[in-house]
């Protein structure tokens, strides 16, 4: 297998090219991060390279444990006074190892998945690693949800990728493309109309 690293540099890389192409105005476009726009997105993306383990525990301690408090706080603190400033600070920090206190497939995850709240409000087409997806999408499937996974939306169906040789679970079938899968697990419902099966009303 690719050196997790690797591929997150990928991605990293990647997403800093296509947001290098966008107007003021796209900027400013809501993401699919409830209350996010993609500029939002994307300091969150530098908040989360920069991050540590100690660095994360001292974060939660100051934000008296609400996850969300911190990503806040996280976000602003990256988010520069342009685009242009923040896509500076992606492009710094797209070669880094660092990351909160979870496993190394988690820092996919957040690259595959942010990358998506990115650009498919803004219809932006981007042919991801597959074995980023594959990687993403199996550590999903077995994370709670409670920490940021999909498990408990995963248990009730069986996931098929279309587009790999990829099945989890064993209740009703879903099918489609890995990178809907891995959306729906983790509550993106824009994804949806990607998937089709008999499970597909229990993940809604």
């Amino acid at each position: 297998m690719t050196d997790v690293w690797e591929l997150v540099h990928a991605e990293r890389a990647a997403l800093a090219d296509d947001l290098e192409r966008l107007t003021e105005e796209q900027w400013l476009q809501p993401s699919l991060c409830e209350g996010w726009s993609v500029h939002d997105v994307a300091a969150h993306l530098v908040d989360n390279a920069r991050a540590t383990p100690f660095g994360v525990v001292w974060a939660m301690v100051r934000a008296r444990g609400d996850f969300d408090r911190q990503n806040q706080r996280g976000m602003e603190r990256h988010r520069g006074v342009t685009p242009r400033e923040t896509l500076s600070g992606l492009r710094e920090v797209a070669a880094r190892r660092t990351g909160p206190p979870a496993p190394v497939d988690s820092r996919l995850v957040e690259e595959v998945l942010h990358g998506e709240d990115i650009r498919r409000p803004l219809g932006i087409w981007h042919d991801y690693s597959a074995e980023a997806v594959e990687r993403a999408l199996r550590y999903q499937a077995r994370v709670s949800q409670g920490l940021g996974g999909g498990r408990q939306r995963a248990e009730r169906v069986t996931l098929h990728a279309t587009d790999l040789d990829l099945s989890i679970g064993d209740g009703p079938e879903v099918r489609g493309p890995a990178l809907a899968l891995l959306m729906v697990i983790s509550g993106r419902s824009a994804a949806l109309p990607d998937l089709e099966g008999p499970g597909v009303s229990l993940l809604g």
